[in-house]
């Protein structure tokens, strides 16, 4: 950035492309779910970290931690997504007072379809566009800024 403050020709270029970019990908990716698999990108994400985790059911601040949402929006979300049938809360063994979110058989049902549907269309409108070392950049620059905002040094 220059010392104005104001973006470069390079950096307007690269930032508000990545901006474009992602709201675009994020709004085709919620479309083709929605018409292959009535559920959400959010209902989406959900499900995925539910049905990845070797544990099972999750606790509300493990799936914000592995969603990396904010604590009101994982609430509002799964409350929706278990009102659909999707998910289920369940009694936590180790606190009583505690829940766990877990899938149903009709939530893992959804996801077991929508995964593959999902993943083709990923390749579809992104993966495949880009060559092996588009795409090895693409991981340095994304863990680059990843390792930033995760350092003391960043305060949000």
């Amino acid at each position: 950035m220059s010392e104005s403050g104001r973006l470069s020709d390079r950096e307007r270029r690269a930032w508000f492309g990545f901006l474009t970019m992602q709201e675009d990908v994020r709004r085709h990716l919620n479309r083709q779910l929605l018409r292959d698999a009535d559920i959400s990108v959010a209902d989406f994400a959900v499900l995925s970290v539910l049905r990845m985790s070797p544990d099972g059911p999750m606790r509300v601040f493990e799936l914000r931690e592995a969603l990396r949402w904010e604590k009101t929006r994982v609430i509002h979300q799964t409350s929706r997504m278990i009102r659909r049938g999707l998910l289920e809360r369940q009694t936590c063994v180790e606190d009583r007072r505690g829940t766990r979110i877990a899938l149903t058989d009709e939530g893992r049902a959804v996801i077991d379809k929508a995964t593959p549907l999902h993943l083709r269309y990923v390749r579809q409108i992104f993966l495949d566009l880009l060559s092996p070392r588009q795409l090895d950049t693409l991981a340095v620059v994304s863990e680059t800024v990843l390792d930033n905002l995760e350092s003391d040094a960043f305060e949000d």
